[in-house]
């Protein structure tokens, strides 16, 4: 599968170095509910887009981002630019007001309210920013919607300093951790999927019978997607929440 860097070659480094590491902030700023980090990456995201659609409607691109006085009209303006992709013409660009919004006026003033719009916002903001993400990969990969969304998937990867990775080896720091806590860990730091023996081999559990009877539970509770066939695992959206909990519960955002 072609990795994003090769799917983005055509924009300069000083771009596409940024677009991803901020997409990968707001990642992990979600999973560990750290949401007003993730509505401030989904601002300076959005400047950084919108360069990159500046550049491919000019034809030459700027070596690093740039904020535009006025994001609105400049976006509006781009909407000028019948040459490009439509998406590239009207969906992104009337996205990106909204990404800068929520980063700029949604962070005041949440006192008084009966619900902290925090998370909803950074949902908002992690689906967006998914999506064009997904949508930069098709246009300048000419791929399909399906293949453009697995390649965004696989920089989707948890980075935490619990999970200690080098080469093909990953290790839970924390043993003592339960087996089925180790295994949703190591299969959210495994995207888009893992199998079952690299599951095991990392946490290092000899007792295969009983690995694998944990792992169809998981299956089972819908955390996880096992795949008989292929031996794949795949994390499930109550799967990640379960993560997310356990990050938090555990603070496992960081080593003590």
């Amino acid at each position: 599968m072609v990795d994003v860097q090769s799917a983005l070659a055509i924009v300069p480094a000083g771009l596409r170095e940024p677009l991803i590491t901020e997409y990968q902030n707001i990642v992990q700023s979600f999973l560990e509910q750290r949401w007003r980090p993730a509505e401030l990456s989904g601002g300076l995201f959005s400047e950084i887009v919108y360069t990159i659609l500046d550049g491919r409607a000019k034809g030459r691109y700027a070596n690093k981002p740039s904020k535009p006085k006025d994001l609105v009209t400049a976006c509006r303006q781009l909407e000028s630019n019948t040459h490009v992709p439509r998406s590239f013409q009207i969906l992104i660009p009337r996205m990106l007001p909204a990404l800068y919004e929520i980063r700029n006026n949604r962070n005041v003033g949440h006192t008084g309210g009966d619900v902290d719009p925090n998370h909803m916002d950074s949902v908002a903001v992690l689906s967006m920013c998914n999506w064009i993400m997904g949508e930069l990969v098709r246009v300048y990969h000419n791929l399909t919607i399906t293949e453009a969304q697995q390649v965004v998937d696989a920089l989707a990867e948890v980075r935490l300093p619990v999970i200690w990775s080098s080469g093909n080896v990953k290790r839970v720091l924390r043993p003592s951790l339960k087996l089925q806590q180790q295994i949703m860990l190591l299969a959210a730091s495994t995207v888009p999927c893992g199998t079952a023996e690299q599951l095991r081999t990392w946490i290092e559990c000899d007792d295969v019978k009983y690995f694998m009877k944990t792992l169809r539970r998981l299956h089972k509770e819908r955390l996880l997607e096992f795949d008989e066939t292929s031996k794949t695992v795949q994390v499930l959206p109550p799967g990640a929440n379960f993560v997310r909990n356990l990050i938090r519960d555990k603070k496992l955002s960081g080593l003590s």
